[in-house]
């Protein structure tokens, strides 16, 4: 669950970071006089969970409480990566000496968290890792002693960062641990002109599975955010579990495991996935109008794969769920179902016995992926 940068802001000062006074108006004549509280100028930001914003003209410089209406309507109402601006956020301006980039982020691959750290911080710092990743310090933190003292003057040092951040540092992963979070982020964190360390930006991804200890920020539900990704929002409305991804190969299976197994795969056969859609256990009528109809709601989908095993739930029963689904769903890109396991044969037969002309079969997983990757990218 990330939440949003004014969100995020109040954490840190929470924890004791310090970062520039702030306001959240979803209105631009509140944001003349947020502005005006505010000392005149500011910065007004889009709140969207979503990076870019900065080059999307998400985030600019009012220079009095007029500019910051202005400013506040050209924004509210943007879209930005498929996410519409309903709130800015007014923060004061400070004078800026240098910028900093600082983050703490689990490493699944590792088995550890990872401290990432640049003196060259600001909306270039993807840039500078690429083309100069010797100026981006990654230091890895052992969960069980975490960020001591000095262990946050040893990634100051290696970061090549003043001193003083290590305090910083230290209560960021403070809020890592206290938020139960899997990324917490501060880009740019900077030294003002007379010195001081200020967050002027923040990001915090909280791990879903410790929503029960973070409930002040709510269930994790697409549907109750209005900023969620469109597509997120209406499968999280029908309970579907859903993830828009950047591909051309729409996947529905039954199953996390299964479903990632199906991503990986269809990636093998030069296609990208667009999006994970697990159906669980079940696999009615309706279960599989509403994934199909999510999918092919996503233009970007060139074609659609439907991958089940057959367990608990029968491979007749997803047949009979398609057919059924496809009296709802109108069908406009090819469709390729492989079912294995229990009544296979007989969910195969229901599905040749329908004949829709853009429904296809394939008995194994590594030809359906094969035969979708095709479709998708022919």
């Amino acid at each position: 669950m990330d939440l949003y940068e004014h969100q995020a802001r109040e954490v840190f000062k929470g924890y004791g970071i310090a970062v520039p006074d702030a306001a959240v108006v979803d209105h631009p004549r509140e944001a003349r006089h947020a502005a005006e509280l505010l000392g005149g100028r500011v910065v007004v930001k889009a709140q969207v969970k979503t990076g870019g914003r900065g080059k999307a003209g998400g985030v600019k410089l009012a220079a009095d409480p007029a500019a910051a209406e202005l400013t506040a309507r050209q924004i509210l109402g943007m879209d930005i990566k498929g996410h519409t601006v309903r709130r800015v956020m007014l923060a004061q301006s400070v004078d800026i000496q240098e910028e900093y980039y600082v983050s703490y982020v689990l490493d699944r691959a590792a088995g550890t968290f990872l401290a990432i750290a640049s003196a060259e911080g600001g909306m270039d710092i993807e840039a500078v890792a690429a083309a100069r990743p010797e100026a981006v310090a990654r230091i890895p933190i052992d969960p069980a002693e975490g960020v001591t003292e000095a262990k946050a003057a040893e990634i100051a040092a290696a970061a090549g960062l003043p001193a003083e951040t290590a305090d910083v540092l230290a209560r960021l992963w403070q809020v890592l641990v206290g938020e139960d979070a899997l990324l917490v982020e501060v880009n740019p964190l900077v030294r003002t002109t007379d010195g001081a360390i200020l967050a002027l930006d923040g990001k915090v991804t909280v791990d879903d599975n410790a929503r029960f200890r973070q409930a002040r920020w709510g269930e994790r539900s697409e549907a109750r955010d209005p900023d969620g990704d469109p597509l997120e929002v209406a499968a999280a409305a029908r309970g579907l579990t859903y993830v828009k991804l950047d591909g051309e190969v729409g996947v529905i299976g039954n199953g996390a495991g299964l479903v990632m197994s199906t991503l990986d795969v269809v990636a093998g056969r030069g296609a990208r996935p667009a999006n994970f859609l697990d159906i669980g256990g079940g696999a009615s009528a309706q279960v599989m109008a509403d994934g199909l109809d999510v999918i092919l709601s996503d233009p970007d989908v060139k074609a659609v794969l439907v991958n089940v095993f057959g367990g608990i739930t029968a491979c007749d029963a997803v047949a009979e769920g398609i057919v059924r689904a496809l009296e709802t769903v109108h069908l406009t890109q090819p469709l390729v179902v492989r079912l294995d396991g229990n009544n296979a044969a007989r969910g195969r037969a229901i599905l040749d016995a329908r004949a829709h002309p853009l429904v296809e079969q394939a008995t194994t997983m590594d030809g359906a992926a094969a035969r979708a990757a095709e479709l998708a990218t022919r």
